[in-house]
This record gives C-alpha cells, sequence and structure tokens, in this order.
C-alpha cells in the first residue's frame, strides 16, 4: 500500500467498472528504427452502444529490457458522439483525441506526433540532459522531479538504503530518468464492456530499473535504479458520456523490497485544437481545484512547504485565461517560489495541492474534481477528475517551433497545457508531502478521468 503522510487523500480504489479483465503478461518493449503512421492490418470493429475499438499496426522498435526489435500497435477507442482516441502500446501514449465543437467542427485536442519514428526520437529520446516533451506518454517510474537524482528509503530488516537513478533535468530525475516507461512497448489487451471500450496495456519494470555503471549518461558516478520488481497495468476506456478514464494499477512484486511509485499521463491538451496558431492556448479558460500550491528554489524542486495562491498569479480558482499573467514576474507575492517558478521555467510548470473533496466537487466514480479548461471559440470544455492530492499545471514552455506535429505544424509556447494528476515533486525526499512508498507485495490503485463537453 502507499504510505499515506500527513494529507491522506489518496483512496486506494477497486479496479472500478472494469469487469473481469484478464492481465496480461509482460511484454515490454520499445526501441529505435523507422515506422509510419498508419500501417495495414487492421482489426475487425467491435463494440456496442454505438462504441468501436481497432487495433492496427503502427511500426516496429527495439525494446529496451529485450533489446529486441518489437511491434507496436495503434488502438483508436470510438464512441456514438464523434468523439475518438487513439493509443499507442509504445510508452502507453494518448496519440490523439479527436472531439466535436459547438459548430459541429472536430479537431485534434493533443498534441502528438505522426510516426513512430517521430516518437522514438523526439518525445523523450533517451540521451541524458534532454529529456524530450513527453507527448501524451504514461510517466514512471517517477512522475516530476526527484532532486539529485537520490532518495532514502526504509528497507525490511535492512533498514534506511539510499537509491540513485539517472539526472536528465538540470540536476534532477525528471519523469523516471532517461529511459522511462513512456520508452517501452507495453503488452497490449483489448477491453470491451457495459458501455465502454479500452485497451489495457501491461508492463513490468524489473528490479534496479535505471541501473547504470559510473560513467553513463546522466549517472556519472553510476546510479542503483530503482529497487523491487514492479508491475503496472494501465487501462484506457472511452465511454459515450466523452468520458477518456484513466485506471493505475500497480504491484510491488518484491517479497523484500519497498520501492517509490508516481503514475500519470502527460497529455498536452489545446482545446482550440492541436493545428491552431501558437499561443492560441493563452486565452483559454483555466480553473484549478486549488487554493494552495508548492513553491519551488531555481531547479524547480518544491520547498516543502505549501503556499497560498490567493493574490498571485498561482490563482486559478475562478476561471482565468491561461496566459493573462504568464509573463508578470515583476512582483513578490511573498511566495519565494513565485519568481523562481515563472523566470526559470517561463511560465507555468508547478504543482498544485488540491482541495480537500466536498459533495460539490465528487464527479463520476467518485473522484475529486482537479481542474477544467475552456475555450470560447469552439465552445470545448475539459473537466480533470482524479483521487490524486496534486495536478502539475505545465503550459508547453519549452516548444520552440523545432517539432512538428501530427496535422504537420510547428509546436512553439503557448501551444498547449498539461493537467498532470499526480503526487507531489521530489516527495521521496519530503516528510511532510503525502508519501509515494509501495511496500514490498503490495497493490495501489488510482483513477483519472478526462470528460470532454462542447
Amino acid at each position: 500500500m502507499y504510505k499515506i503522510g500527513r494529507r491522506p487523500r489518496l483512496r486506494r480504489l477497486a479496479v472500478i467498472g472494469l469487469g473481469a479483465m484478464v492481465a496480461i503478461a509482460v511484454g515490454g518493449s520499445l526501441a529505435a528504427t523507422q515506422a509510419s503512421a498508419a500501417s495495414t492490418t487492421r482489426a475487425a470493429t467491435r463494440g456496442g452502444y454505438g462504441l468501436s475499438l481497432t487495433k492496427e499496426y503502427f511500426g516496429s522498435t527495439v525494446e529496451p529490457y529485450t533489446g529486441k526489435e518489437t511491434a507496436v500497435y495503434r488502438y483508436t477507442l470510438s464512441n456514438a458522439n464523434g468523439m475518438s482516441v487513439q493509443i499507442l502500446t509504445y510508452g502507453a501514449t494518448v496519440q490523439d483525441i479527436w472531439v466535436p465543437g459547438r459548430y459541429g467542427q472536430e479537431a485534434d485536442v493533443v498534441l502528438g506526433f505522426k510516426t513512430l519514428r517521430d516518437y522514438v526520437t523526439y518525445d523523450s529520446p533517451p540521451v541524458a540532459p534532454t529529456t524530450g516533451v513527453y507527448f501524451g506518454q504514461t510517466i514512471g517510474r517517477y512522475g516530476n522531479r526527484i532532486a539529485n537524482g537520490t532518495f532514502t528509503l526504509s528497507q525490511p530488516g535492512v533498514g534506511p538504503v539510499t537509491y540513485t537513478i539517472p539526472v536528465n533535468n538540470g540536476p534532477n530525475s525528471l519523469h523516471g530518468g532517461i529511459v522511462g516507461f513512456g520508452n517501452h512497448i507495453w503488452a497490449d489487451q483489448p477491453v470491451y464492456g457495459n458501455g465502454y471500450v479500452g485497451v489495457q496495456l501491461t508492463l513490468v519494470s524489473p528490479n534496479g530499473d535505471q541501473s547504470y555503471p559510473p560513467g553513463s549518461p546522466g549517472c556519472p558516478n553510476g546510479c542503483t535504479g530503482y529497487p523491487a520488481t514492479i508491475k503496472v497495468v494501465v487501462t484506457y476506456t472511452l465511454n459515450n458520456a466523452n468520458q477518456l478514464v484513466i485506471h493505475y494499477q500497480t504491484t510491488n512484486e518484491s517479497s523484500n523490497l519497498n520501492t517509490v511509485i508516481n503514475l500519470t499521463n502527460h497529455s498536452y491538451f489545446n482545446l482550440a485544437g492541436e493545428s491552431s496558431p501558437p499561443g492560441s492556448a493563452y486565452g483559454q479558460l483555466i480553473m484549478i481545484n486549488a487554493d494552495k500550491y508548492t513553491p519551488t528554489n531555481t531547479v524547480q524542486i518544491p520547498l516543502g512547504y505549501e503556499a497560498s495562491v490567493f493574490g498571485t498569479p498561482f490563482d486559478f480558482t475562478r476561471p482565468f485565461p491561461m496566459g493573462a499573467r504568464i509573463q508578470d514576474v515583476s512582483a513578490n507575492f511573498n511566495s519565494p517560489g513565485y519568481n523562481q517558478l515563472l523566470a526559470p521555467s517561463q511560465g507555468y510548470d508547478h504543482n498544485w495541492v488540491l482541495n480537500p473533496q466536498t459533495p460539490a466537487t465528487t464527479g463520476p466514480l467518485g473522484l475529486n474534481l482537479a481542474a477544467t479548461a475552456y475555450d470560447p471559440g469552439s465552445g470545448r470544455t475539459l473537466t480533470v477528475w482524479t483521487d490524486q492530492p496534486g495536478v502539475q499545471f505545465y503550459t508547453s514552455n519549452f516548444l520552440t517551433g523545432t517539432l512538428v506535429g501530427i496535422s504537420g505544424h510547428s509546436y512553439r509556447q503557448g501551444a498547449a497545457y498539461t493537467f498532470e494528476t499526480q503526487h507531489f515533486p521530489n516527495s521521496p525526499n519530503q516528510p511532510n508531502f503525502p508519501s509515494t512508498e509501495l511496500d514490498a507485495g503490495q497493490t495501489v490503485t488510482s483513477t483519472t478521468i478526462f470528460a470532454f463537453s462542447w
């Protein structure tokens, strides 16, 4: 189980509404060759209630765990309302989400690449310190940053043990390290249920994952890697309520090793459409259900306490244009992390502490409201529900126009934003934060919903 800290708001949700799905034996697989976008072999369409699910070959690349060339597949989930989602087995990645608009027009509302080669080359290239952009990936083992790539855990019968993982973001480890979960090919299985279709993706991460000898990229003194073998099952489902449900289940398969885990999805949203002009996301209205955030130091590591958002540009307690205050870095809002955040980050890239759940903020599957986004032009709304204690709101600050997206357009600053539902950054080194420890032999689950309306 998670050892929950002073903010015990993470519920151990059962596997909700997924029926008797069979967990797949691990496969994992990544690599580095080519692959064109929409290859051959399309599986038969299945579904009900106007729902459909298809599977097609998307190319092949080398899986880091096995070193073997491995096939990658793309699943397309569609509902009766004209919404569709495409999921890749590479990185358990959301490639696109097509949503109708107020006037019937549809648009792809997440950033992504057209080919497997682009994902392998640009999404999270395994070369330190280049960390990539992580479009749509499932992030693990640890989403967000761990300071100096090191943390200490108490192990059964041993006591405190210090672990080191690759540094790939300044002095810190970001999104799992150099070869994170987004660099692997996940075993796949289609999911059909009463009122939903989906895909179940499975990956087994071995004990010592991300261990490297001295002198390796990101590991000048060597890295021990993460402790314990874990099995991760991520299930994406789509229903006719226009909800993309992401269910995570992680089992620590080791009998004598504790570990840390912090999974999230790294989709970049732009409700005007991913092919919209640069900066189009700046005018979209953002609401985050959080009265507090965690200020950071100059390398974006939380200082260990929570600060009020009120009277600062971090106040999204009511809908506010994303870009309206993004350049306001002159005032000191009695929060040491304020200037340190927006100046080095060139925008928002911070963790908001979600408010305790109330009847008014309880939504589908009993989840807490995390955030909403609204695009006045198209009338599209995104509502995010989760059982996680925090959300990282990031405004695509480091997109510089060098990457060409799925529609052939260049992505620049202000092209999109993320709502990464998760535990707090650097929690393994912050005893005041909710714990991310997963004990030997235990299983933890969590769920996030991206719900759309128009």
